[in-house]
């Protein structure tokens, strides 16, 4: 896994000379959130990509900006995808390295997951359609725990269920 610098402030950020290994493995990193509404969903969003990522759907976040770390980028990602501003990031919940297509190069994706919350059930996004087009995101919906379990759809991560419910009962703030 890749390791993250010390910053003056007492944040972090990635580490970029992990960034290539002699095989120019490019590695990206992220911030992702794991958004619950007051009846327990999960919003997922869903893109129709080709091979190698096929179909999935997977929780708003993305790509970090340069000298920005993993929980501003989740933050900053989650009001790009969905225009809500007003959300507060909890904890972080999960980390996981995986590979993927990204603008046409396959990466390592470095990710960091945190926890929030909206007081609103099942809260419409609206007014983000040109951004959803350029990011691919074909669709977006909240996502009971249940349908989680038993959808035969691929979810990013897999385990997104689990995370939810070892958050709550790790009584991680959100």
């Amino acid at each position: 896994m890749a390791t993250s610098v010390p910053r003056a402030d007492g944040g972090d950020e990635p580490d970029l000379s992990e960034a290539r290994d002699e095989r120019r493995v490019i590695t990206r990193y992220a911030g992702r959130v794991v958004l619950l509404d007051p009846d327990g969903r999960v919003l997922l969003m869903r893109y129709d990509d080709g091979l190698p990522n096929g179909v999935h759907w997977s929780t708003p976040g993305g790509g970090l900006n340069p000298g920005e770390d993993y929980a501003t980028g989740a933050a900053r990602e989650l009001a790009e995808e969905t225009g809500w501003h007003d959300i507060v990031l909890g904890g972080e919940i999960h980390r996981r390295t995986h590979v993927m297509e990204h603008d046409h190069v396959v990466l390592r994706q470095v990710e960091r997951f945190y926890v929030a919350r909206t007081e609103q059930a099942s809260r419409e996004i609206t007014g983000v359609d040109a951004m959803h087009a350029s990011d691919g995101i074909a669709a977006w919906r909240w996502w009971t725990l249940a349908e989680l379990d038993s959808t035969t759809e691929a979810i990013w991560p897999r385990e997104l269920a689990s995370l939810v419910r070892s958050a709550a009962l790790r009584q991680t703030p959100f």
